[in-house]
């Protein structure tokens, strides 16, 4: 996969939605090409891994650590695991710079509410309105949308997402878990109105406001009220969700 970087001088960066693959080989052309033009700074949040304990956390930090070995850029480790540490000053600090913040998955519900109006939050924000890339692999692209699903317990409602992009839905793994997903993300969804997008694994939806490229290995889909459309690698798909 090549392209012209993604984004452009005074204006917010771009959003990349990701099916799976967060830091693996599958999804570094994706990786590098949202830094590319940015600054060498990949900035990471696994706080979406945190009720899973600190052997995933981990986990998630080595992976990390080596995709941007791979790329050649510097990892931030942004460790936060609660509303405390999101609003700890010296940890909101680590984002700046950066050339792409990623938020990987685990519990969508959970990083939502822990991350929504803090100190870090508002780091992140700021620098993706500067022009960084801003990334949520599962987990971290559902909670980027205005309402988030307990995929643990479907039947308890939605909560309050980071609201990036308030007009869509995400179902992630959408080729290996959509069934199984689809019923969580519609199901007691807080804006009724919201187009939902399935994002295969390994595939990515980039771009922003409303054109979006579809990159990786497989499709992303947009699930109507009429059926299904599916976008292969390769094409791109109008979408209106990005918060202006």
């Amino acid at each position: 996969m090549s392209g012209a970087p993604w984004g452009g001088p005074g204006a917010p960066g771009p959003v990349a939605l990701v099916g799976s693959g967060e830091y693996l080989p599958a999804m570094h052309e994706v990786e590098a090409r949202l830094l590319d033009g940015r600054a060498p700074r990949y900035v990471q949040l696994a706080t979406a891994a945190a009720p899973e304990g600190q052997r995933s956390l981990a986990r998630w930090h080595e992976l990390g650590r080596r995709a941007a070995e791979r790329l050649g850029v510097e990892q931030v480790v942004v460790p936060v695991v609660d509303r405390v540490s999101a609003d700890d000053p010296g940890l909101a600090a680590l984002v700046e710079g950066a050339g792409l913040v990623y938020l990987s998955g685990g519990n969508p519900k959970f990083l939502a509410e822990t991350l929504r109006g803090t100190a870090v939050w508002a780091a992140i924000e700021r620098e993706w309105r500067a022009g960084a890339a801003l990334a949520g692999c599962s987990a971290g692209a559902m909670a980027l949308c205005g309402s988030v699903p307990d995929v643990r317990h479907p039947l308890s409602g939605h909560v309050e997402g980071l609201g990036v992009l308030p007009g869509l839905a995400v179902v992630p793994h959408f080729d290996r878990f959509g069934a199984r997903l689809l019923g969580s993300v519609v199901g007691h969804q807080r804006d009724p109105g919201a187009v939902v997008v399935g994002i295969d694994e390994d595939t990515a939806l980039v771009g922003g406001p409303s054109r979006w490229d579809v990159v990786g290995r497989a499709a992303a889909w947009l699930l109507l009220d009429h059926g299904r459309q599916e976008h292969l690698v390769g094409t791109s798909v109008e979408v209106h969700g990005l918060r202006a």
